[in-house]
This record gives C-alpha cells, structure tokens and sequence, in this order.
C-alpha cells in the first residue's frame, strides 16, 4: 500500500521545526511502524535528503525508547500496544498519517522525533530504588510475600517508562510514571527502609523538572502500552499522606 505521511522535522533545539510531507510508497501490511519509516528513511538517503530521526531500541515492546505521536494519539490507534508492535496492517492504502514527538516542557525535542527523556532518570536518582544491602541471590521462597502484594508490584513494574502517559495529558503529568515506580517498590518488602523518602523525594524532582499535575482526565491509561492502571496514582497518593503523617 501507498501512504501519506507527515513528519515532524526540526533540526535541533533551538530550531522552530515544521511539518514536512513524504511519500510511504509499496509498504507491505505485515511490516511494523517502524519498520515502514525505516523504508521511507531508505528513499530520503537516495535521493540526498537527510533522513528521520526517531528513537527506538529492542523493537519488541519492553525498552520504552519509541516515542511517536500518531495521528494525535501517543504510540499510535491501538491500545496497549507500543509503536514499535503497531503493525501496518491497521492502516488502509492512501492513509494519511500525522507523526509528531511527545509533546512536553519537560521532554525537550532534540530533533525530528527525538526527545530528552532524562528527566524520567533524574526522578528515578531521586528515589526510584532499593540502597538496602540484599546480599547475593537468595531464593525465591526464602522471603515470603502475600500474592496480592507480589501482583500489585509486578503490575506496577511493567511501566517501562516511555513517556506517552506524559504524552497523552493536557497538563503533562508524569503522576502515571512515578506512581507505578512508587507503588512497585511500597508493595515489597525491600522497599519499606526507604518508603517515605521515595515518595517525597521523587514527587519533589516530578515538580522540579516542569511535569504538571494530575486532574484526572485518565488519558495517561488510556494511552499507556502497558495498561498501567490509575489506582497506582491513589496508591501514590496514600503513600505521600502517609509519609506527610510519620514525618519525623
């Protein structure tokens, strides 16, 4: 099939950027999104013209690296699916098909496609892991855990923190992002010697790299590949109380 396409291009920064029109030509419905931009990106370099720059990594829907808007939605029309798994097949010959980058204060545009996603790193310095000394590899019975806990924090570990929950919120929050975080490691054992600094410290760097608040619109769900759900953001909300509570 033969697709339309129009691609955010801006060449760095400080550019302004603009939308630029190209021609997705003989794509075959079984190839992936990224897989047909490859193919664009194929004719732009043999015809001199600077190729698309877009982020992307393991192409199996676990690192979170790709990052587009399509036709206005994050990672595309299909739910719970990454960009990278969005397969042609969802789209239909003579298509036209509008990709953008995340839009955020937060995630600056590096160029075309690609945003600084850094901020998600520096939240998670703040407090997004367990400093306890666990020794080596204990096993797996040794230290017991309720099953509703053990599901609580491998549902919230599935975040693989690509951003689109930012994407998809009119005040882009990443409240989805830091209350999975959160919720994951309030639910285990190894995360109770530092649960109350976690919350704080990693909502406090959430505000000081410019994300906003959340107002409960749930687009951050809906638009999540992962179908982290919002109860993680009340989960989140019960362990800032709480840690505001037991203060010292």
């Amino acid at each position: 099939m033969n697709l339309t396409i129009y691609v955010w291009r801006q060449k760095n920064a400080d550019d302004k950027g603009k939308m630029e029109q190209y021609e997705a030509k003989n794509i075959s419905h079984h190839m992936s999104f990224l897989e047909m931009l490859d193919v664009v990106n194929e004719d732009l370099t043999q015809n001199n013209v600077e190729p698309i720059a877009f982020d992307h990594d393991c192409r199996e829907g676990i690192c979170g690296m790709c990052s587009l808007v399509v036709n206005g939605t994050p990672h595309g029309p299909e739910r719970g699916t990454t960009i990278c798994q969005l397969h042609m097949r969802h789209f239909s010959d003579g298509d036209k098909i509008y990709i953008e980058p995340w839009r955020a204060r937060a995630f600056p545009v590096l160029r075309d496609l690609v945003v600084d996603r850094s901020a998600f790193d520096r939240i998670m310095a703040a407090g997004g892991f367990v400093s306890v000394n666990t020794g080596g590899t204990p096993d797996a019975n040794s230290l017991p855990i309720p099953k509703n806990n053990a599901d609580t924090a491998m549902d919230a570990a599935a975040c693989i923190g690509c951003g689109a929950c930012v994407a998809a919120c009119k005040n882009a929050s990443a409240m989805l992002f830091v209350a999975a975080k959160v919720s994951q490691f309030a639910s285990l054992p190894q995360g109770q010697a530092e649960r109350k600094a976690r919350v704080t410290n990693m909502l406090s760097q959430m505000q000081l790299e410019g994300f906003g608040n959340c107002t409960n619109f749930y687009e951050c769900e809906a638009a999540c590949p992962k179908d982290i759900s919002v109860k993680f953001i009340a989960k989140m909300n019960r362990e800032y109380l709480r840690a505001s509570c037991l203060k010292d």
